[in-house]
């Protein structure tokens, strides 16, 4: 978990090159993150990312908990011009315009966010926003 812009936020990385991300990637993803969030409201301070690096490039995805129970997601991408990168580095992000809330390796932490949402915040008559910070997604692969 990290904080940034006022908030905690718990991270996750998807690696199609069967690998941790790479430092300068990290570095760099969690650098623009600011970019990516809203401006806060009279909800917790709190989002989640996902960051994926796939062969030839990297994305960041930051969803945060607004209005109570609503994910506002904006999104970022590294070395895909065709998706309107400056350039081919997997570094040197850049927000997408596009509506986009993650691919299908991107997905599994929202199904895990979703419920813990839910179980920890919603559910119960006081809400535990220490307990969801602490209920993250089981590491290793997904799909299959």
């Amino acid at each position: 978990m990290i904080e940034t812009a006022g908030r905690q936020i718990k991270r996750y990385h998807v690696s199609t090159l069967d690998t941790e991300i790479e430092e300068t990637i990290q570095r760099a993803a969690y650098a623009f993150l600011p970019r990516l969030l809203p401006e806060l409201d009279e909800t917790p301070p709190v989002a989640f990312t996902v960051l994926h690096r796939a062969k030839e490039a990297a994305y960041l995805n930051a969803y945060t908990w607004v209005w109570d129970n609503v994910l506002e997601c904006h999104t970022a991408a590294a070395g895909m011009p065709f998706l309107g990168c400056d350039d081919t580095d997997p570094a040197n992000f850049k927000e997408l315009p596009k509506p986009w809330i993650g691919c299908v390796w991107e997905l599994p932490p929202l199904e895990h966010e979703r419920a813990a949402w839910v179980r920890h915040m919603l559910a119960p008559d006081i809400p535990r926003l220490s307990a969801y910070l602490t209920d993250v997604s089981a590491e290793g692969m997904v799909g299959g």
